[in-house]
């Protein structure tokens, strides 16, 4: 018997399925009644401009039944890794929750090198932690601007992006791209950090020192954003253990769970923060959280600044370090003259090494392993199988929006329409990790 939801064709490709609504048509044929009505409600959210479908049915005002419907951004990038050398998965991995780049870059080349057997350098570690600081930096206050856009607190937005801009000249500055940076690599990092670094990253402090208190005068005690979010998008700890939410919405219901703590990686046993959590378990303090982690985050950033000590940002080892020695061109993008005379002058062996690990890669054991970190999300954990080849076996993402999102109708459901927009933007969900 044929699948009425999947029907398939053959083709000069290969087999084509075509996948229907499934249980949709009849999922929502309970909603007969004339008292209520099944609406689909957006955009309001960034994620929710044709990416995020939610349908609600409502009593009057009052939401009785709660759907988010996801697949609508299918990037494909899981799978697209499997048909990329391990270094090259880096360029994919970076654009799945496009919010926090660097975090993705971190898990998945922790995985490679556990596989490897290997360890990154102690300067690239804490580069890495450094980057990584920045970064949630950045993603919360897209959580806050944005949430503050849906709610009415347009100066929240136009704040939040400002200070964002902030952090994505840092990273442009450190990294040389703004967002989707592919600048850790497996091994290391793909170079140093330029000079003056140290000048840049204590501008960066000094500033979000200065603004972040703003938040509080301008939000945190203000009557109509209070009354917006208190109680609102309630999820208490026994149901967040339930469907797996980690992050700030854990942390909000009063569990001090976060991986840096619980399961230390790149040295965060070694630093000196506070996770704060609180009891609250609603929009508000979700919001409360992110601002007070954004303060522990420049505290991290202060401290590796300290660390920073001269040395290698790569592994030295000729047959994972990609690219090898990189130094830029003087128009920032290809390879300097000292660099490929470098590699064309030394051998003809150099030159094939340097062609082959760049086109074919490096070979990983064969293996699996997870590994996870505390993205601003929650636990961002990354499964990689190899079969010994240049080419991961599989990559599969434990995405903390994909995760958290199912959160959404036990929030929601009992509430008001205006309360849905308020939990939404509480979860903080990135469609890019969601439909990775």
């Amino acid at each position: 018997m044929t699948d009425p939801y999947a029907t398939e064709r053959e083709t000069t490709e290969g087999r084509i399925y075509t996948v229907t609504g499934g249980d949709w048509d009849s999922a929502l044929d309970d909603a007969v009644s004339d008292e209520r009505i099944v609406i689909n409600m957006g955009p309001q959210h960034p994620s929710t401009h044709g990416v995020l479908r939610l349908v609600l049915e409502l009593e009057g005002e009052a939401v009785t039944q709660a759907r988010s419907v996801i697949g609508y951004l299918h990037t494909g990038i899981e799978k697209n890794c499997e048909y990329r050398n391990w270094t090259q998965g880096v360029t994919f991995v970076t654009r799945m929750d496009y919010l926090a780049p660097l975090f993705n870059e971190a898990a998945y080349c922790l995985g490679v090198e556990k596989l490897l057997g290997i360890t990154a350098p102690p300067r690239a570690q804490v580069i890495r932690v450094l980057l990584m600081e920045i970064n949630r930096i950045a993603s919360h206050l897209v959580a806050i601007a944005t949430g503050g856009m849906e709610l009415g607190a347009l100066t929240g937005m136009t704040s939040g992006f400002r200070e964002r801009e902030e952090c994505l000249h840092l990273l442009e500055f450190l990294t040389g791209l703004r967002m989707n940076h592919a600048f850790i690599r497996p091994g290391g990092l793909a170079q140093d950090l330029p000079e003056g670094y140290e000048h840049a990253v204590g501008e960066f402090v000094k500033t979000m020192d200065k603004r972040l208190p703003d938040y509080d005068k301008l939000l945190t005690g203000q009557p109509i954003w209070k009354n917006r979010l208190i109680g609102i998008g309630y999820l208490p700890l026994d149901a967040c253990v339930a469907l797996g939410v980690t992050g700030p919405i854990l942390r909000s219901a009063g569990l001090p769970w976060d991986m840096r703590k619980v399961e230390p990686y790149l040295g965060y046993e070694d630093y000196d923060f506070e996770v704060p959590t609180s009891t609250a378990a609603d929009a508000y303090a979700r919001y409360l959280l992110r601002v007070e982690e954004m303060h522990q985050s420049l505290l991290i950033i202060r401290q590796a600044l300290k660390r920073l000590e001269p040395g290698p940002v790569m592994v030295d080892d000729g047959k994972v370090a990609w690219p090898a020695k990189l130094s830029i061109g003087a128009d920032g993008m290809g390879n300097s003259l000292e660099h490929v005379r470098r590699i064309m002058g030394q051998s003809m062996e150099a030159l094939i090494h340097h062609f082959k690990l760049v086109t074919e890669g490096f070979a990983v054991p064969a293996g699996q392993v997870y590994t996870a970190v505390e993205s601003p999300r929650g636990e961002l954990g990354y499964h990689l199988v190899s079969d010994g080849g240049t080419r991961p076996l599989r990559v599969h993402v434990r995405e903390p929006s994909f995760v958290n999102l199912q959160s959404m109708p036990a929030m929601s459901e009992g509430g008001l329409v205006a309360d849905v927009i308020a939990a939404i933007a509480s979860i903080d969900p990135v469609m890019g990790g969601v439909d990775r």
